[in-house]
């Protein structure tokens, strides 16, 4: 399998990106905040994910935060970035003395200085999306790539095109169809774009590949009731608390299906739980 389908966004890239001198950039490298793999002839290419670190480096040293502390920072923010999904949605704040990462409902905590940090990662991801679909345009006719390779491709896909992403992920399954994690990531992208049908019928292909996959039951389970079938969410949320007991999400779902049905038991039962689960937090 290739290490990295996509060319990458070059210094050159990077640099117009992010509105500074092509020697900063390298000079980020060199002060050890990120390691881009290297081309041809050593170029460096970068992923979103290192726009997105070093967007986060920018607004650190600017602000006057010692060079040890960003790099600690930054090395626990690049592992930590959401993999499998897309980037757009995150948001990067200072708060408390600590940078405070946000991508849907989660949020937590990588070590920063004590100044203020606080940019959208979309307009990141818009201004890349010309880079990122040029190169996906020379790669998607290409032969030598294998199921996780696409999967790769449609990962870094999805912040800045998500539409070449679900193609990409297309092409993953169309090699490994029962490939779970495209299944899954597939099913998020449709249903994001209004599709729950479609996305249910992908979450469903990731349980059969990989049974007890929490996040495909839960899923499923929003699916379903965005399709307006109650009975069949509950199942799914079950399955989901089956595989972990600790999914308040689940719980307080299936508490608001019960209601809507008027099984008041269970509906105080799964809030109850869901009360307990946040007070251990």
């Amino acid at each position: 399998m290739l290490s990295s389908p996509l060319p990458g966004y070059t210094t050159h890239d990077v640099a117009r990106l992010l509105g500074v001198a092509e020697e900063r950039v390298r000079s980020f490298v060199r002060a050890g905040f990120l390691a881009p793999r290297r081309g041809a002839r050593g170029a460096y290419l970068f992923s979103f994910q290192d726009l997105v670190v070093l967007r986060a480096a920018q607004g650190l040293l600017a602000s006057g935060v010692a060079p040890r502390r960003v790099r600690r920072a930054l090395a626990r923010l690049h592992e930590q970035l959401p993999r499998g999904r897309s980037l757009a949605t995150v948001r990067i704040a200072a708060e408390g003395g600590s940078i405070v990462v946000r991508a849907g409902g989660e949020a937590w905590l990588a070590e920063s200085g004590q100044q203020v940090l606080d940019f959208e990662v979309a307009p990141l991801a818009a201004a890349a999306a010309p880079f990122t679909e040029r190169a996906y345009a020379e790669a998607r006719d290409r032969e030598d790539l294998e199921a996780d390779d696409w999967y790769e491709v449609a990962c870094e896909l999805e912040a800045t095109a998500p539409a070449a992403a679900q193609e990409a992920y297309g092409k993953a399954l169309a090699l490994d169809p029962e490939h779970p994690d495209a299944h899954l990531n597939l099913g998020r992208l449709l249903h994001e774009d209004g599709d729950a049908a479609g996305a249910a019928a992908h979450y469903r292909r990731a349980l059969a590949a990989r049974p007890g996959d929490v996040t495909a039951s839960f899923n499923l389970g929003v699916a379903l009731q965005d399709l307006d079938r109650p009975r069949e969410a509950i199942a799914a949320y079950l399955e989901a608390l089956a595989a972990d007991p600790a999914c308040a999400d689940a719980h307080y779902n299936l508490a608001g299906l019960y209601e809507e049905l008027g099984e008041g038991a269970e509906t105080i039962r799964h809030l109850a739980a869901y009360k307990k689960l946040l007070e251990r937090e």
